[in-house]
């Protein structure tokens, strides 16, 4: 975001400072020159306009309203953004339905419990992609899961399972957009099953996106490329 240069991933957090708020910060993820940008920063502009792509679409469709979010110019081709925007497609297709009781109120508490999991690099670090929490929130909102809740905790644990497998069945690289398609079928299905809540499911769109992708495309090796594809723009 600041001279071009590909990232460096560290093994062990150092002391940073973000080159855009100049605030301190504890990171793994570097470039050679040195620059830094901390969470808030590299996403700030992309989840404002992700903010207003969810509570603005009148679609039942999550996947319609990812794919959406995909294309805006200034959405990294990885990161923590794609969290939000799995969330949140699914809660705006939830809010548009209208089995289940969800309005902005909702949408926003999720953006919220997201933010809080969902760190750039961490689906490395950790083995927790921030795209499985955030659909968990979901669950959680629409069930009342919380600390000491038996069924709806419970509940929203499954989907998180079901998540991370889908997600794990995808990676090497990762790719954060193939990971959103993937979890979000899974979501449908899973709301289908357990809720009673009956959303449409994937779209048959070839990804646009392979040639952006800064640890190589899987290419065949995933469900939704297609050999004849054109780089979209940003």
């Amino acid at each position: 975001m600041v001279c071009g240069e590909k990232l460096q991933y560290r093994e062990k957090a150092v002391q940073l400072v973000c080159s855009f708020c100049n605030r301190p910060d504890v990171g793994h993820i570097v470039c050679p020159n040195g620059h830094y940008i901390c969470e808030q920063c590299h996403n700030q502009d992309a989840m404002r306009l992700i903010e207003e792509i969810i509570l603005t679409t009148d679609s039942v469709n999550p996947h319609d309203t990812a794919e959406l979010a995909f294309s805006l110019p200034g959405l990294p081709m990885l990161g923590c953004a794609h969290a939000s925007i799995a969330g949140g497609a699914l809660m705006a297709a939830l809010k548009n339905e209208g089995t289940a009781s969800v309005g902005n109120d909702e949408i926003r508490e999720v953006l919220q419990r997201t933010r809080r999991q969902a760190h750039g690099g961490y689906c490395g670090l950790t083995g927790v992609c921030g795209i499985a929490p955030a659909l968990g929130a979901c669950i959680s909102v629409l069930t009342g899961a919380r600390c000491g809740t038996d069924e709806p905790q419970r509940t929203t644990m499954e989907l998180v399972t079901r998540v991370t497998r889908a997600i794990t069945d995808l990676t090497g690289p990762s790719c954060c957009k193939a990971y959103v398609r993937a979890s979000l079928e899974v979501a449908v299905a899973f709301l289908a099953e357990n809720l009673a809540i009956a959303l449409p499911g994937g779209r048959d769109v070839p990804c646009q996106y392979t040639a952006r992708h800064p640890h190589g495309c899987r290419k065949k090796q995933c469900p939704y490329f297609a050999a004849k594809t054109v780089s979209a723009p940003g």
